[in-house]
């Protein structure tokens, strides 16, 4: 009995408290208690779909529409050179993201839905380009995906740096699930990685293999929109859409399946199976999913202990349900989920400033700064 006891007390008090230990997914709570305000700082964007910080009082913006801002001191202005959206569905002018040695080469990244290329319709595109105040300059075409459709759904995208001279990038199955995502020699429903020139690294785990698309990283996605580098341990991370329930985080390394659409938690929109699996040999299991689904967009952690308890937490945006979800987790498993800016509306996007503050990008308002309460 007293060995049963400190075991409890191990599992369920770490440094919070746990909702819902055995269940899946556990119980999200509401703060009785709302120690934080908002604060715009960038007004008057319909869909935030990216930004990144080039100071604390300078940030780039993606207009989901097209049109990328500078805002300086909160004065917010166009940057110009920015190639024509395929403003489709879901696609548009997604994220953009610094270059890691950006103040001294002033080099930004962007994905963008682009009609480039063979056929009709667009895919997803990876530009870079250089900054010069408020124009682009050296635009170069990093990677574009093909082939080209009219299909508006699952565009990816999203762009984060390790600390080994790697970017990396989402792009969606493009709603082609049964042909996409599981073929390693086909665009979409995949995670991608690039030198920081655009160039494949020597060690990306299908170089030498015959028809496979080299820049690949990672397969069997559904549709990325949130990537990120863990601030301990360096590895990469992940979430994605799924169907009907079914969202995932998952961890993603070289070479590995992640399963879509052979194994799922989720089902059809119109409540129709789509398998019966949910795992299967050589497919990796996610290591968070959310039934019922959030349709989740935008993921940061915390690493600056600018909130009390916050730090090293994990934040998403629930686009579905217009809330930022706070997730703590431990040994690989989320032991504790709570609901922070509770129908703030369709939350986009999220990042830490450089001053330790979270931000998030919800449409219809623009830039939010989260300010803890003293």
């Amino acid at each position: 009995m007293k060995k049963f006891f400190l075991l409890v007390v191990l599992i369920t008090i770490p440094n919070n408290p746990v909702l819902g230990q055995n269940e899946h997914p556990p119980k999200i709570i509401t703060p009785k208690v709302i120690d934080y305000t908002t604060q715009v700082i960038v007004d008057g964007i319909d869909i935030p779909w990216g930004f990144d910080f080039i100071d604390t009082n300078d940030i780039l913006v993606t207009e989901k529409s097209g049109v990328l801002y500078r805002v300086k001191d909160g004065n917010k202005q166009v940057v110009s050179g920015v190639p024509k959206a395929y403003v489709r569905g879901q696609g548009g002018l997604l994220d953009v993201a610094l270059h890691p040695n950006f103040k001294n080469n002033n080099i930004i990244y962007f994905t963008i839905s682009s009609q480039i290329g063979g056929g009709t319709g667009g895919n997803t595109a990876l530009y870079s380009a250089k900054l010069n105040d408020l124009s682009l300059e050296n635009l170069t075409l990093l990677y574009k995906a093909a082939p080209n459709t009219k299909r508006g759904q699952h565009w990816g995208s999203r762009i984060v740096f390790d600390n080994k001279g790697h970017l990396f990038f989402s792009i969606g199955d493009r709603a082609n699930r049964d042909v996409n995502p599981q073929n390693i020699g086909l665009d979409g429903g995949k995670i991608y990685r690039l030198k920081l020139d655009g160039s494949i690294p020597k060690d990306n785990p299908f170089v030498g293999v015959e028809n496979a698309k080299t820049a690949v990283y990672s397969y069997g996605h559904r549709n990325p929109q949130g990537l990120v580098i863990h601030p301990d341990t360096g590895e990469l991370w992940e979430h994605e859409h799924g169907p009907r329930g079914g969202d995932e985080i998952n961890k993603p390394e070289p070479g590995k399946n992640y399963g879509w659409p052979v194994i799922t938690y989720g089902i059809n929109y119109i409540g129709t199976i789509i398998t019966d699996q949910t795992e299967a040999p050589n497919m990796e299991q996610p290591l968070y999913y959310w039934v019922p689904s959030i349709a989740p967009s935008g993921m940061a952690f915390s690493t600056s202990g600018v909130y009390k308890n916050w730090k090293g937490n994990l934040f998403v945006g629930a686009l579905r349900f217009e809330y930022l979800e706070r997730l703590v987790i431990e040994n690989d498993k989320v032991v504790y989920r709570e609901k922070i800016l509770e129908n703030i509306g369709r939350l986009r996007s999220v990042e830490q400033g450089p001053d330790g503050y979270l931000y998030v990008g919800v449409e219809g308002k623009g830039i939010l700064k989260i300010i803890p309460n003293k």
